[in-house]
Protein backbone atom coordinates (compact mmCIF):
# COMPACT_ATOMS: atom_id res chain seq x y z
CA UNK A 1 0.00 0.00 0.00
CA UNK A 2 1.30 3.43 -0.61
CA UNK A 3 0.17 7.05 0.32
CA UNK A 4 -2.32 7.90 -2.24
CA UNK A 5 -2.37 11.66 -1.41
CA UNK A 6 1.42 11.76 -1.34
CA UNK A 7 1.14 10.18 -5.23
CA UNK A 8 -1.64 13.34 -5.41
CA UNK A 9 0.46 16.05 -4.31
CA UNK A 10 3.59 15.02 -5.92
CA UNK A 11 1.43 15.22 -9.13
CA UNK A 12 0.11 18.46 -8.67
CA UNK A 13 -3.29 17.86 -8.20
CA UNK A 14 -5.23 19.66 -5.76
CA UNK A 15 -6.26 17.66 -2.62
CA UNK A 16 -9.02 18.55 0.29
CA UNK A 17 -8.42 17.59 3.53
CA UNK A 18 -10.90 17.13 6.40
CA UNK A 19 -9.96 17.66 10.36
CA UNK A 20 -11.08 15.67 13.18
CA UNK A 21 -10.80 17.49 16.54
CA UNK A 22 -13.38 14.83 18.09
CA UNK A 23 -12.08 11.76 20.26
CA UNK A 24 -14.50 9.80 18.20
CA UNK A 25 -13.78 6.75 15.80
CA UNK A 26 -17.17 7.13 14.80
CA UNK A 27 -17.20 10.36 13.75
CA UNK A 28 -14.11 9.90 11.75
CA UNK A 29 -15.17 7.14 10.34
CA UNK A 30 -18.71 9.15 9.20
CA UNK A 31 -16.55 12.19 7.62
CA UNK A 32 -14.01 9.22 5.72
CA UNK A 33 -17.09 8.76 3.88
CA UNK A 34 -18.05 11.94 2.43
CA UNK A 35 -15.16 12.49 0.01
CA UNK A 36 -11.92 13.92 1.44
CA UNK A 37 -8.53 13.32 -0.15
CA UNK A 38 -7.38 12.61 3.10
CA UNK A 39 -8.05 12.85 7.12
CA UNK A 40 -6.06 14.81 9.93
CA UNK A 41 -5.95 13.49 13.43
CA UNK A 42 -5.53 17.02 15.59
CA UNK A 43 -3.75 15.81 18.52
CA UNK A 44 -2.62 19.82 19.06
CA UNK A 45 -5.73 21.71 19.44
CA UNK A 46 -8.46 18.83 18.98
CA UNK A 47 -9.66 16.55 21.90
CA UNK A 48 -7.32 13.78 21.65
CA UNK A 49 -5.36 11.88 23.29
CA UNK A 50 -2.80 9.20 21.98
CA UNK A 51 -5.54 6.25 21.93
CA UNK A 52 -8.14 8.30 20.34
CA UNK A 53 -5.67 9.08 17.68
CA UNK A 54 -4.95 5.61 17.10
CA UNK A 55 -8.99 4.26 16.96
CA UNK A 56 -9.66 7.71 14.55
CA UNK A 57 -7.11 6.23 12.56
CA UNK A 58 -9.01 2.49 12.86
CA UNK A 59 -11.86 4.41 11.90
CA UNK A 60 -10.99 6.04 8.78
CA UNK A 61 -9.02 2.91 7.58
CA UNK A 62 -12.10 1.33 6.06
CA UNK A 63 -12.33 4.43 3.11
CA UNK A 64 -9.15 3.68 2.18
CA UNK A 65 -8.04 7.33 2.48
CA UNK A 66 -4.75 8.26 4.10
CA UNK A 67 -4.70 9.46 7.55
CA UNK A 68 -2.35 12.42 8.85
CA UNK A 69 -1.85 13.42 12.38
CA UNK A 70 -0.99 17.00 13.63
CA UNK A 71 1.13 16.39 16.78
CA UNK A 72 1.01 19.08 19.70
CA UNK A 73 4.91 20.03 19.55
CA UNK A 74 8.18 18.76 17.60
CA UNK A 75 8.60 15.72 20.25
CA UNK A 76 10.07 13.01 18.01
CA UNK A 77 8.51 10.07 20.38
CA UNK A 78 5.14 11.14 19.94
CA UNK A 79 5.48 11.57 16.27
CA UNK A 80 7.01 7.75 16.01
CA UNK A 81 3.85 6.35 18.16
CA UNK A 82 1.81 7.79 15.62
CA UNK A 83 3.41 7.36 12.30
CA UNK A 84 4.28 3.34 13.74
CA UNK A 85 -0.09 3.55 14.29
CA UNK A 86 -0.46 4.44 10.88
CA UNK A 87 0.06 7.76 9.89
CA UNK A 88 0.71 8.42 6.72
CA UNK A 89 1.87 12.07 7.52
CA UNK A 90 2.76 14.40 9.96
CA UNK A 91 1.78 18.20 10.51
CA UNK A 92 3.45 19.79 13.08
CA UNK A 93 3.19 23.14 14.83
CA UNK A 94 5.68 26.03 15.50
CA UNK A 95 8.63 25.54 13.08
CA UNK A 96 10.07 28.07 13.10
CA UNK A 97 14.11 27.74 12.36
CA UNK A 98 16.01 25.42 10.02
CA UNK A 99 17.01 23.32 13.01
CA UNK A 100 13.43 22.96 14.30
CA UNK A 101 13.15 21.36 10.43
CA UNK A 102 15.92 18.84 10.99
CA UNK A 103 14.53 17.60 13.83
CA UNK A 104 10.88 17.01 13.17
CA UNK A 105 12.18 15.70 9.75
CA UNK A 106 14.96 13.24 11.11
CA UNK A 107 11.69 11.65 13.63
CA UNK A 108 9.80 10.94 10.31
CA UNK A 109 12.56 9.31 8.38
CA UNK A 110 14.76 5.90 9.33
CA UNK A 111 18.03 5.92 9.20
CA UNK A 112 20.43 6.77 7.74
CA UNK A 113 18.11 9.56 6.90
CA UNK A 114 16.80 9.98 9.98
CA UNK A 115 16.16 9.04 13.60
CA UNK A 116 12.98 7.19 13.49
CA UNK A 117 12.99 4.11 15.35
CA UNK A 118 12.03 0.62 14.02
CA UNK A 119 8.69 -0.32 15.47
CA UNK A 120 6.02 -0.28 12.89
CA UNK A 121 3.19 -1.77 14.54
CA UNK A 122 -0.37 -0.93 13.46
CA UNK A 123 1.97 0.42 9.94
CA UNK A 124 3.60 -2.49 9.05
CA UNK A 125 0.54 -3.98 7.75
CA UNK A 126 0.44 -1.41 4.84
CA UNK A 127 3.51 -3.47 3.97
CA UNK A 128 3.43 -6.72 1.57
CA UNK A 129 6.08 -10.09 2.34
CA UNK A 130 7.84 -8.30 -0.60
CA UNK A 131 7.93 -4.57 0.48
CA UNK A 132 8.00 -4.17 4.29
CA UNK A 133 6.83 -1.45 5.29
CA UNK A 134 9.87 0.04 6.04
CA UNK A 135 11.71 -0.28 2.63
CA UNK A 136 9.25 2.71 1.38
CA UNK A 137 8.32 4.76 4.53
CA UNK A 138 10.58 7.42 3.67
CA UNK A 139 9.36 8.44 0.59
CA UNK A 140 5.86 7.57 1.37
CA UNK A 141 5.56 9.48 4.60
CA UNK A 142 4.94 12.94 4.33
CA UNK A 143 6.78 15.65 6.60
CA UNK A 144 4.66 18.45 6.91
CA UNK A 145 6.22 21.40 8.95
CA UNK A 146 3.68 24.27 10.02
CA UNK A 147 4.22 28.37 9.02
CA UNK A 148 2.64 30.19 11.51
CA UNK A 149 5.10 32.46 12.95
CA UNK A 150 6.68 35.75 11.42
CA UNK A 151 9.90 33.87 12.15
CA UNK A 152 9.17 30.79 10.32
CA UNK A 153 8.38 33.44 7.57
CA UNK A 154 11.89 35.15 7.60
CA UNK A 155 13.16 31.58 7.39
CA UNK A 156 11.24 30.19 5.09
CA UNK A 157 13.47 29.25 2.31
CA UNK A 158 15.85 27.63 5.45
CA UNK A 159 12.94 25.54 6.32
CA UNK A 160 11.84 24.35 2.92
CA UNK A 161 15.36 23.77 2.09
CA UNK A 162 15.52 21.02 4.79
CA UNK A 163 15.67 17.41 2.94
CA UNK A 164 12.90 15.30 3.65
CA UNK A 165 10.81 18.12 3.83
CA UNK A 166 7.25 17.92 1.32
CA UNK A 167 5.76 21.01 1.78
CA UNK A 168 4.32 23.21 4.44
CA UNK A 169 1.00 24.15 6.29
CA UNK A 170 -0.07 27.38 6.99
CA UNK A 171 -2.03 27.99 10.53
CA UNK A 172 -3.61 31.25 9.44
CA UNK A 173 -4.72 32.41 13.37
CA UNK A 174 -1.56 31.56 14.74
CA UNK A 175 0.91 33.44 11.85
CA UNK A 176 -2.12 36.51 12.15
CA UNK A 177 -1.40 37.12 15.47
CA UNK A 178 2.29 37.00 15.10
CA UNK A 179 1.62 39.58 12.57
CA UNK A 180 0.00 41.96 14.70
CA UNK A 181 -3.74 41.28 13.92
CA UNK A 182 -6.67 39.39 14.93
CA UNK A 183 -6.79 35.62 15.05
CA UNK A 184 -9.40 34.11 12.63
CA UNK A 185 -9.70 32.40 9.23
CA UNK A 186 -10.22 33.36 5.82
CA UNK A 187 -8.43 36.91 5.71
CA UNK A 188 -8.64 38.78 2.77
CA UNK A 189 -6.21 41.67 3.20
CA UNK A 190 -3.55 42.66 0.78
CA UNK A 191 -1.11 42.10 2.89
CA UNK A 192 -1.90 38.94 4.09
CA UNK A 193 -2.74 37.40 0.80
CA UNK A 194 0.65 38.65 -0.40
CA UNK A 195 2.53 36.77 2.61
CA UNK A 196 0.15 33.42 1.43
CA UNK A 197 1.51 33.97 -2.54
CA UNK A 198 4.93 34.16 -1.18
CA UNK A 199 4.56 30.44 0.47
CA UNK A 200 3.13 28.97 -2.31
CA UNK A 201 5.43 30.39 -4.89
CA UNK A 202 8.67 29.07 -2.30
CA UNK A 203 7.13 25.26 -2.09
CA UNK A 204 6.06 25.31 -5.52
CA UNK A 205 9.46 26.37 -6.73
CA UNK A 206 11.27 23.33 -4.93
CA UNK A 207 8.47 20.85 -6.61
CA UNK A 208 6.62 20.55 -2.54
CA UNK A 209 2.78 21.99 -1.88
CA UNK A 210 1.66 24.58 0.28
CA UNK A 211 -1.37 23.70 2.81
CA UNK A 212 -3.54 25.96 4.55
CA UNK A 213 -6.52 25.78 7.22
CA UNK A 214 -9.50 27.65 5.76
CA UNK A 215 -12.98 28.01 7.36
CA UNK A 216 -15.12 27.40 4.24
CA UNK A 217 -15.15 26.12 1.20
CA UNK A 218 -15.14 28.72 -1.18
CA UNK A 219 -12.00 30.44 0.58
CA UNK A 220 -10.57 27.04 0.16
CA UNK A 221 -10.81 27.24 -3.70
CA UNK A 222 -9.77 30.46 -3.76
CA UNK A 223 -6.23 29.22 -1.91
CA UNK A 224 -6.05 26.40 -4.77
CA UNK A 225 -6.47 29.02 -7.25
CA UNK A 226 -2.89 31.17 -5.15
CA UNK A 227 -0.98 28.01 -5.31
CA UNK A 228 -2.05 25.81 -2.82
CA UNK A 229 -2.41 22.16 -3.49
CA UNK A 230 -3.60 20.82 -0.19
CA UNK A 231 -6.72 22.67 1.79
CA UNK A 232 -8.46 21.92 4.79
CA UNK A 233 -11.97 23.23 5.24
CA UNK A 234 -13.51 23.29 9.19
CA UNK A 235 -13.52 20.12 11.39
CA UNK A 236 -16.36 17.52 12.42
CA UNK A 237 -17.06 20.23 15.33
CA UNK A 238 -17.44 22.36 13.27
CA UNK A 239 -19.80 21.07 10.97
CA UNK A 240 -21.56 19.27 14.01
CA UNK A 241 -22.24 22.32 15.45
CA UNK A 242 -23.20 24.63 12.03
CA UNK A 243 -25.62 21.92 11.13
CA UNK A 244 -26.92 21.95 14.44
CA UNK A 245 -27.17 25.27 14.86
CA UNK A 246 -28.96 26.02 11.55
CA UNK A 247 -31.40 23.37 12.74
CA UNK A 248 -32.49 24.65 15.75
CA UNK A 249 -32.74 28.16 14.53
CA UNK A 250 -35.16 27.06 11.96
CA UNK A 251 -37.13 25.27 14.41
CA UNK A 252 -37.38 28.38 16.43
CA UNK A 253 -37.81 30.66 13.02
CA UNK A 254 -40.88 28.85 12.78
CA UNK A 255 -42.37 28.73 16.26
Amino acid sequence: MKNSLAAKLRQGTPCLNGWLSLPSAMAAETMARVGWDSLTVDMQHGVHDFMSAVACMQGIAASGIPALVRVPQNDGGLIGQVLDAGAWGVICPMVNTAEDARQFVAACRYGPAGKRSFGPNRAAAFGTADAPYHTFANDEVLAIPMIETVEALENLDAILDVSGVNGCYVGPSDLSLSMGLDARFDREEPAFMSTLDKIAKATAARGQFAGIHCLSAGYARKMVDRGFLFTTVASDAYFMAKGAGMAVAEWRSNA
